[in-house]
């Protein structure tokens, strides 16, 4: 899939940084933290002065209580500083799933279908999630832990230096073994997510469908299906899986290595006076307290790989370019006498298949222009083309006197209000879908006067709390209504160009001729272009385009092409005009 290489990518550093008050928290966090790791390598040394005082007969209180004092500072300075990387780090998920999801909703439509909205819904959630262990481990925690080690180590070098070389031995051997452990985790981790989009999209997918799979009785094989699909991400979880268990025994198995070798080697040691007990107790408990920060080196890169892969996952989306302008010029100056829409030879395939072959025809500025044909005849293609949903391959279209390409898509889409068949509805209040692309809100007479033009007001004042019902899941809408709905939308554009995708599929005879009536006028003083397919709406348009295999074969008023297109007279007595 193409990809833009101008895209600025998500770099953790700057997002997590991002702003003087996220700066100053990520400050106190580190201090916190180095505090944290100052008093818990103070421990074992007070620890030391505990002994060698009650070995003198002297008092053990002040050194005790410092003992005590180091270790509630170690705990209250870890656990401050962890909240406050918490913070930081939902802030940047938070500012990095705004930015992919306002990149998602720019994409093409040709490029969110082919990803799958299961896919795109995965990395906002679980790839973001795993985005959130570069925070938690690799910003703060990695780099602590490495100077705690380095720290310790060099502490136990001041208490002997022979045992701080029998220790490293044992960690390195340890070190080894995990890092090709490590080589595997992120690769498996991007297999992992890769499994779990899949599911999302035909989990989302099986759930879209859900009446036709019960109509036809086939929830058990669509749960087989689905299960499949989890079964894939379960493989390639247990492979993730495996790799990360390796992690923590090999490095408690270093750790028992270096106790045993520390322990034998300390013992000769001590018998041989080079080596105090006091000392010796300090650096057994170095040792012990070097476990952790070396475990969390382990398990944290293996974490770090994790969100590393994910992030990988969400650059490939912000990489993936937006709907372009194009080479946009001045506005020209347009006649009232020019057409509204012009195809001049126009061809597009879908998916290397040839959809449109030289189409041409042109739209009058005023009055209903119908197109029809066979059902795949690209009817609805060329809607979508007119709305730069897609491009063509070859030829050119021109919207109110200009090329469509030479629109910025605000100004194109701003001129045309498009009703597809699908008749979408967002998950929000009635009020918001009425008014959805408005920057000026209507008022309540306005919305109520419109809803009653396309007889859905009684409708919508029967749902729970009217205009500010949310629909959707409990309150949804019937296809019909759901159509009403759209052309209300319409109504309160004042786009000059009105595109109707198959508007009366799901409307009874009397809605039917209310929709007649709201396009007779709106075409009074407007284009509006309807794909159809019954009769009714047919014969009253002004201008019909006939449409076959991709190409305009005939135009013309309902009587003239029954005069002279055979494949027009033959739709008509056979009522076939389906959508395209």
């Amino acid at each position: 899939m193409r990809t833009d290489p101008t895209v600025q990518h998500l770099r953790i550093g700057q997002d997590l940084l991002r702003g003087r008050r996220a700066r100053r928290k990520f400050a106190a966090a580190v201090i916190l933290a180095l505090v944290a790791t100052a008093a818990g390598l103070a421990a074992p040394l007070l620890v030391k002065e505990v002994i060698s005082s009650y070995s003198r007969g002297g008092s053990i209180t002040a050194p005790a209580v410092l003992v005590g004092g180091a270790a509630l500072g170690s705990t209250a300075g870890s656990a401050a500083s962890g909240y406050l990387l918490a913070r930081l780090g939902e802030d940047m998920l938070f500012r990095i799933r705004q930015r992919v999801m306002a990149h998602a909703l720019r994409l093409p439509v040709s490029t969110v279908r082919s990803l799958g909205t299961g896919d795109l819904v995965a990395r906002i959630t679980s790839d973001a999630m795993l985005l959130r262990a570069v925070v938690d481990t690799g910003v703060v925690q990695l780099p602590l832990a490495a100077l705690t080690v380095a720290f310790t180590l060099l502490v136990m070098a001041t208490l002997d230096w022979i045992l701080v070389l029998v220790t490293a031995g044992s960690f390195v051997v340890a070190g080894i073994a995990v890092a090709f452990v490590l080589k595997g985790v992120r690769r498996s981790t991007a297999d992992q997510q890769e499994a779990v989009g899949v599911l999302a999209q035909q989990f989302t997918a099986h759930l879209s469908a859900l009446t036709t799979i019960k109509a036809h009785r086939s929830e058990q094989h669509a749960a087989d299906r689905l299960g499949d699909e989890a079964a894939a991400v379960q493989a390639t979880s247990l492979r993730a899986a495996r790799l990360e268990s390796l992690i923590a025994p090999v490095m408690g198995l270093g750790q028992q290595v270096a106790l045993v070798s520390v322990i034998t080697s300390g013992g000769f040691r001590l018998a041989g006076t080079q080596l105090t007990t006091p000392d010796f107790a300090a650096f057994l408990l170095y040792l012990l307290q070097l476990v952790q920060p070396a475990l969390v080196i382990a398990t944290g890169m293996g974490r770090l790989q994790a969100g590393l892969a994910a992030r990988a996952r969400l650059n490939d989306v912000l990489a993936l370019p937006q709907e372009g302008d194009g080479a946009v010029t001045a506005a020209a100056v347009q006649r009232q006498d020019e057409a509204a829409i012009v195809f001049d030879k126009v061809a597009f395939a879908y998916a290397g298949e040839p959809v449109l072959h030289h189409l041409s025809f042109t739209v009058p500025r005023t009055g209903l222009t119908a197109l029809v044909g066979p059902s795949g005849a690209g009817k609805s293609t060329s809607l979508a083309l007119i709305v730069r949903f897609m491009h063509p391959t070859e030829g050119t279209i021109r919207v109110l006197g200009r090329d469509v390409r030479e629109w910025t898509l605000d100004e194109l889409r701003h001129r045309i209000a498009y009703v597809d068949q699908q008749f979408g509805l967002l998950e929000g209040t009635v009020r918001h879908n009425l008014q959805l692309g408005r920057h000026q809100p209507f008022d309540d007479s306005s919305l109520t006067a419109v809803l009653e033009t396309v007889g859905l007001l009684e409708d919508i004042q029967a749902l729970p709390h009217g205009l500010e019902t949310v629909l959707g899941r409990d309150n949804d809408l019937s296809g019909g209504q759901r159509q009403r709905m759209a052309l209300a939308r319409a109504l309160l554009s004042d786009a000059e160009i009105i595109l109707f995708d198959e508007p009366t599929s799901q409307l009874d005879s009397i809605n039917e001729k209310r929709l007649r009536a709201v396009m007779d006028r709106l075409a009074a003083d407007r284009t509006v272009v309807i794909v159809a397919h019954r009769l009714s709406t047919v014969q009253h348009a002004h201008h019909i385009v006939m449409i076959a295999d991709g190409t305009a074969t005939a135009s013309g008023t309902h009587r003239e092409l029954l005069d002279r297109s055979p494949l027009y007279r033959e739709l008509v007595a056979s009522q076939a005009l389906a959508s395209g």
